[in-house]
């Protein structure tokens, strides 16, 4: 289909897909402008068609909508993810929780073809069964000026602001309240989803629902920070509805751009979800062996330098440590798209620092599988060999976490120098 030929004529909704070719069509530029300077897609003027933009996705997902000055209706931008939503919400589960992952119609987002809709679906989903008990109730430290004293004095404030006088008195006590942090993140993330475009119209009505329920929790303003919560036995009920929430706020984008160009929505970046498994998939495989596991013990984003003046800091996806408590694995986790040829080389030079600097013989570079299948690399004058694994992940997830046991078990018997 030929792209419209004229700005009056351009599209409010674009579709893209991950790593996709570019797509060419009409924008006004100044919106164009906008996707390029934001990095949502790597967006470019066409060079022999004025009016007309290429955008092409990379491994930022999910929809934000583009308007421009003045007001009017938004562009909106979706990127659907080339991995299935079912396989995605597994890998998205096991990284927020891998004793209890996602499972097969525990929330049915099977029904959702798009990222945003799904976990709109499943945030309302997660909201209603914690709090199908009524709200969560805690204690929040309180201080505010009162008529009566109510928990201890706050002395220093009192003299500083009042002057001597007795009244009002400043006061500081723990309040036992639904106004606590977990029912404001879960405020927040339902309000930030009715905010944002393609929420289907059924699913926008529960969320609003949840809304109605949180009514008399304190609403977090724009640009004020998410209150940490700590899970515990007291708010269980709220474990998972708060991971995903999370996600929600983590991934939320507005902002304003050149000449009052607003961008809103949410978008989830496919490299971090990839490499949150991957990682938490391999520490739980040699936590679940016990002692089977030779007393290995795996450490994420541990810190090390390359150089002996330790001024250049590496930060590998994980390091296997041994009874000793010397490195005797590493693995790298690599979500993007390959050459047509293999795998970035540059992921090879970086994994070769890595063992040169750890003393180890082999490395491990884990991608989603694509064109090339396993390989191993021996570096030249150096002795030392780089894997590359390739996880498919449009496959169960039992077949999924099996094929992670083979990697981990790789790791297990690297040698070192």
């Amino acid at each position: 289909m030929d792209a419209p030929r004229s700005v009056e004529d351009a599209p409010r909704s674009v579709e893209l897909v991950e790593h996709a070719p570019a797509t060419r069509l009409v924008l006004p530029d100044a919106v164009g402008r906008a996707l390029a300077a934001s990095g949502i897609v790597d967006a470019t003027p066409d060079p022999y068609t004025p009016g007309h933009w290429l955008l092409r996705a990379g491994s930022k997902v999910g929809a934000v909508a583009v308007t421009g000055p003045g007001g009017g209706e938004p562009v909106t931008v979706r990127i659907t993810p080339k991995v299935p939503i079912v396989r995605l919400f597994f890998l998205l589960g096991y990284s927020l929780d891998p004793r209890r992952s996602w499972r097969d119609g525990e929330v049915e987002v099977a029904e959702h073809r798009d990222l945003l809709p799904a976990l709109a679906h499943a945030v309302e989903r997660l909201a209603d069964r914690a709090l199908r008990q009524g709200l969560l109730q805690g204690y929040r430290a309180t201080e505010e000026s009162a008529l009566v004293v109510r928990g201890r004095i706050r002395e220093a404030e009192q003299i500083r602001r009042r002057f001597g006088a007795m009244l009002p008195i400043e006061v500081a006590y723990d309040e036992f309240t639904t106004d606590i942090a977990e029912n404001r993140i879960l405020r927040a993330a339902v309000e930030r989803l009715l905010r944002l475009p393609g929420i289907p119209r059924d699913v926008r009505r529960r969320l609003a629902h949840q809304r109605a329920r949180l009514t008399d929790v304190t609403a977090i303003m724009r640009g004020q920070p998410i209150p940490d919560w700590r899970p515990t036995r007291l708010n269980s009920r709220y474990h998972r509805a708060l991971r995903l929430a999370r996600v929600i706020l983590d991934g939320a984008s507005a902002e304003h751009g050149p000449g009052d160009l607003r961008i809103d929505g949410f978008l989830f970046d496919m490299n971090k979800l990839f490499e949150d498994f991957v990682t938490t998939a391999l520490r739980e495989t040699f936590q679940g062996r016990g002692r089977g596991s030779g007393g290995h013990t795996a450490r994420l984003q541990d810190s090390h330098h390359l150089d002996e003046a330790a001024a250049i800091r590496m930060k590998p996806d994980l390091v296997l440590y041994g009874p000793d408590g010397t490195p005797c694995a590493v693995a790298d986790a690599k979500y993007k798209a390959e050459r047509p040829g293999g795998y970035p080389d540059a992921d090879l030079y970086q994994m070769l620092a890595y063992c040169t600097a750890l003393g180890l013989r082999e490395g491990h570079l884990v991608y989603a599988k694509g064109n090339a299948p396993h390989a191993a690399h021996q570096v030249r004058h150096a002795g030392i060999v780089i894997h590359q694994h390739a996880l498919d992940l449009d496959q169960e997830p039992v077949g999924l976490l099996m094929d992670i046991e083979e990697v981990a078990q790789r790791l297990a018997n690297t040698p070192r120098v």
